[in-house]
């Protein structure tokens, strides 16, 4: 096989990673794909069994928040580019333990920062380090207007406050030592594979089971939502054509109230599963509200749209649709997410290493 790129992929089992790393893998074959993962609750190696035998796939078990670990990654391949997804990213975690999310989102990244740096000595033509963060760090909206690339940061929780320090490492490291970086910052993903601590997945789960459906206060709060296929597809675009420097907004132009979604997915169930109109919509609880709770999040991708002819191309009831059909199709997956057996086998396969 003769190799191109050898390019990291940091998260590549996680959701919005696993669908990065089956296009690059998939797409670019010339290219080796290195995807590093911890493994944690939301990295399942059960995303990626259609490709795991590919002959540019490559697995590495690891914790970025470990040095010694990153770096002997990086010795161990030359990368030419680094795509840096892993992280912690659920807010309602990061009330409850926000050390975690300081370890890995900042510490983590600068560790892949120095490693680069280390590697690459001073010899960035051709190089990238390409940057994914969210929405969140720009706090709240109200009713009115969109965030931008040069909306000003005012992360609200200890999750968004983390990715913004981790942003900010990433555009210091590029001022300071001249380490080519791009940033994007998302709005909320959904689709096949998201752990189903998240609203969507979270929400199919219950209504089929007939559980309680939680919906935050009264579900006024409201979410872009971007298809996860339609972010990878971004992030290929931007990897490969983006301007080093720059940052892109990547969303799905796709407003929802909380309330409106959920009502959306109860009509859906009900006719997969073939339930009487109105049926899951009788499951909605209205739980106390999270504390901090940001009321909107809006992206503007025109940039993105524009510079890079990008666009996200479902319409959201017909990705909603295909995210329905995927969970009703895979509850070995589900199951196994959910009863932690997949952490089990990770364990007994990777302990040690």
């Amino acid at each position: 096989m003769n190799i191109g790129k050898t390019i990291l992929i940091t998260g590549g089992a996680g959701f919005i990673g696993s669908h990065v790393v089956r296009r690059f893998v998939t797409f670019h074959p010339d290219c080796l794909i290195v995807n590093a993962d911890k493994l944690t609750y939301a990295g399942n190696l059960e995303n990626l069994k259609d490709i795991e035998a590919k002959e540019n796939y490559v697995f590495a078990r690891i914790d970025i928040v470990s040095k010694q670990a990153v770096f002997e990654l990086f010795r161990n391949y030359l990368f030419d580019g680094i795509i840096h997804l892993a992280a912690e990213s659920h807010v309602d975690r990061s009330i409850t333990s926000p050390d975690e999310f300081v370890q890995t989102n900042i510490v983590g990244t600068v560790n892949l920062l120095n490693a680069a740096l280390n590697s690459w000595q001073g010899e960035f033509r051709n190089k990238l380090f390409y940057h994914i963060s969210t929405d969140e760090v720009f706090g709240s909206l109200g009713n009115e207007g969109m965030f931008t690339e040069k909306t000003p940061y005012d992360p609200k929780s200890p999750y968004s406050a983390s990715k913004a320090g981790s942003d900010h490492m990433v555009r210091a490291y590029n001022h300071t030592f001249g380490i080519p970086v791009i940033i994007s910052n998302c709005s909320n993903n959904y689709g096949p594979n998201q752990f189903p601590e998240k609203l969507i997945p979270l929400a199919i789960n219950n209504i089929k089971n007939n559980k309680p459906v939680p919906v935050y206060g009264k579900g006024e709060n409201i979410r872009d939502w971007l298809y996860v296929e339609d972010h990878a597809s971004a992030i290929d675009l931007i990897f490969h054509h983006g301007k080093a420097g720059e940052t892109y907004n990547i969303g799905g132009n796709n407003e929802w109230k909380n309330i409106d979604l959920i009502k959306l997915l109860c009509r859906i169930m009900d006719r997969k599963l073939g339930r009487p109109e109105g049926t899951s919509e009788k499951l909605i609880t209205y739980v106390k509200d999270r504390p901090g709770h940001d009321l909107r999040y809006a992206i503007d991708s025109s940039k993105l749209q524009r510079e890079l002819e990008w666009k996200p191309v479902p319409d959201f009831e017909a990705g909603l649709e295909k995210t329905v059909d995927w969970y009703l199709s895979n509850s070995t997956w589900l199951e196994n997410v959910i009863s932690g057996d997949y952490e089990k086998y990770y364990d007994s396969m990777y302990s040690g290493r």
